[in-house]
C-alpha cells in the first residue's frame, strides 16, 4: 500500500494512524501541497479534487479519509474495528458523517485559519466546534470510546481536529470526557501523533 499524505492534515492523518494502530506497512509519500504538488496532473488522476490522503492499494484507488478507514478495516477483516451488526454500522455510520460534516465545519475550519490561513469566521466556526464537542462529551459519559467501550474507526475518524483543537483556538477544558477519550487513544499500541504547531492555544 501506498498513502499518500501532507503531515500537518487532520484528515491525512486519520489514514495514517489507522494505518499504524493495525502495523499496516505502508509507504508513506508526503506531498508538498505549498509548491502545488497536490494539484500535478500525475496526482489528480489518483484524485480529481486534488487532496491527500489518497491510499493506493495495487490496482485500487481510495481518495477519502473515511473511506480509506472503511477499506482497510474491510480488507483486513478487522470486525474489531468495524463490528458488522447492523446497530454498530448504524453508529459507525452516524459518527463518519459528524467527522465530515460537524468536525470539519467547526474543529477543522478553526484549525485551518490559523494554521493556514483560511479565510473564515473564526467565531462562527468555533462556535460549531464547541457545539459538537459538548455532544461528544455527553456520548462519552456512557463509554470509554465513541459507541462503546472499545475503539472503532469512528474514534479514528474524530480523534484528529478534536486532537488538534486547541491549534484552532477552540479550548478543550470543558471537556472533560473528551480529554479521557483522547489520552485512551493516544496509549493505544502503534498510536501516531498528528505534528502539532504552536499557534492559536497551543502558542
Amino acid at each position: 500500500m501506498k498513502l499518500y499524505h501532507f503531515p500537518l492534515s487532520g484528515h491525512a492523518h486519520r489514514a495514517r494512524l489507522f494505518l499504524s494502530l493495525l502495523n499496516v506497512k505502508a509507504e508513506i509519500i508526503d506531498l508538498d501541497l505549498a509548491n502545488g504538488e497536490h494539484k500535478t496532473p500525475e496526482f489528480l488522476k489518483l484524485n480529481p479534487f486534488g487532496q491527500v490522503p489518497v491510499l493506493v492499494d495495487g490496482d485500487v484507488v481510495v481518495n477519502d479519509s473515511n473511506a480509506i478507514l472503511v477499506y482497510v478495516a474491510t480488507k483486513l477483516g478487522r470486525k474489531d474495528w468495524m463490528p458488522d451488526d447492523l446497530t454498530s454500522v448504524a453508529k459507525i455510520q452516524k459518527w463518519l458523517s459528524v467527522a465530515a460534516g460537524e468536525i470539519s465545519y467547526g474543529l477543522c475550519a478553526a484549525r485551518l485559519i490559523t494554521v493556514f490561513g483560511a479565510d473564515f469566521r473564526a467565531d462562527e466556526v468555533i462556535a460549531r466546534a464547541h457545539r459538537i464537542l459538548g455532544l461528544i462529551n455527553a456520548e462519552l459519559e456512557n463509554h470509554r470510546f465513541i459507541i462503546g467501550n472499545t475503539p472503532t474507526i469512528a474514534d479514528i475518524a474524530l480523534y484528529s481536529y478534536i486532537a488538534g483543537a486547541p491549534e484552532g483556538n477552540v479550548d478543550l477544558t470543558p471537556y472533560p470526557e473528551v480529554r479521557h477519550w483522547l489520552a485512551r487513544i493516544e496509549a493505544l499500541p502503534g498510536f501516531v501523533a498528528l505534528p502539532k504547531t504552536a499557534i492559536g492555544l497551543a502558542a
